[in-house]
């Protein structure tokens, strides 16, 4: 069993900040990617950003210079530091992280449940 689980998602005022992170844990061998993506209240999905297991990253262009992405490879986490957040960054936020559970298996591409930011003053 492989679980991956959000935290630290909630309400802050425009310009403020929140730290979102991502634990996986359970049978794990091996974790590749790691992202991020939201889902708008208007139902629209949207990558934020990425990580690969060599820390290379990309974002999306509507979070670029303001989130940042990075990964802990010994706690199995990936965390995004969120600037400078916006009313339109309001979103329910989901990670995933692809992950070879043991050699038998293949790598799967695991969801934690989400967590809520809201922005608004």
């Amino acid at each position: 069993q492989v679980h991956v689980v959000e935290s630290g998602g909630g309400l802050v005022q425009p310009g403020g900040s929140l730290r979102l992170s991502c634990a996986a844990s359970g049978r794990i061998l091996s974790i590749y990617g790691m992202g991020w993506y939201r889902q708008t209240p208007e139902k629209q999905h949207e990558l934020v950003a990425t990580i690969s297991s060599g820390g290379n990253t990309n974002y999306a262009d509507s979070v670029k210079g303001r989130f940042t992405i990075s990964r802990d490879n010994a706690k199995n986490t990936v965390y995004l530091q969120m600037n400078n957040l916006k009313p339109e960054d309001t979103a329910d936020y989901y990670c995933n992280a692809d992950i070879k559970p043991d050699i038998h298996q293949a790598t799967i591409r695991y969801w934690g449940q989400g967590t809520q930011v809201t922005v608004s003053s």
